[in-house]
């Protein structure tokens, strides 16, 4: 059975749970309630799996902060066997416009401390990764502030159907592949 593994990235605490930082462990979490399947604690992250058409699919929330995914990430690739190019990683994305999904099979970290932690601990840069736009509606030097604050009452009325678009989106990956995925979800 082919076997991949989605990492939502977030911080941990209550704290957090709202800010737009968060949007990977949200998209897991709406992915997890579709499936009837909840997480447990596991080692570096909570973890659950589900199947999906003779796929199985891990999904896992590092627990380790954003600044180091990478740990979480390389312990469950290893720990599952799983090859990275079945691996996507669900981001939060200030350079997109709010609720824009962008899915690559490799780049940068762009700024993002999640990413250039993985891309540390990895090594290389070549793994697929799931964009979600947060927008970049805030003044010079508040960028940390917007990153971790809260979503608008507006936009936290516009997400749930954005978040559901990355469920169909993470969904195709795994099915019909990232070529396929990005044609049908990047940009809308």
């Amino acid at each position: 059975m082919k076997k991949y593994l989605i990492v939502g990235l977030g911080n941990i605490g209550a704290e957090y749970s709202e800010t737009r930082h968060n949007i990977g462990f949200k998209i897991l979490d709406a992915l997890a309630r579709a499936s009837n399947i909840s997480f447990a604690p596991g080692r570096y992250a909570d973890h659950t799996s589900y199947s999906l058409k003779g796929r199985q699919i891990h999904l896992i929330k590092p627990t380790t902060y954003m600044n180091l995914s990478g740990k979480a990430v390389n312990y469950w690739l290893q720990e599952e066997k799983i090859p990275l190019h079945h691996t996507l990683v669900i981001v939060d994305e200030i350079a997109l416009p709010f609720g824009a999904l962008r899915l690559k099979t490799k780049g940068s970290d762009g700024g993002h401390n999640g990413l250039k932690s993985i891309n540390q601990v990895l090594g290389r840069q070549d793994y697929a990764r799931l964009r979600f736009g947060i927008g970049n509606d805030y003044p010079k030097g508040m960028q940390v502030d917007y990153v971790l604050g809260e979503w608008s009452p507006e936009q936290k009325e516009a997400l749930s159907p954005r978040i559901q678009l990355a469920t169909e989106a993470i969904e195709s990956f795994v099915l019909a592949g990232p070529q396929l995925t990005m044609t049908q979800f990047n940009g809308q």
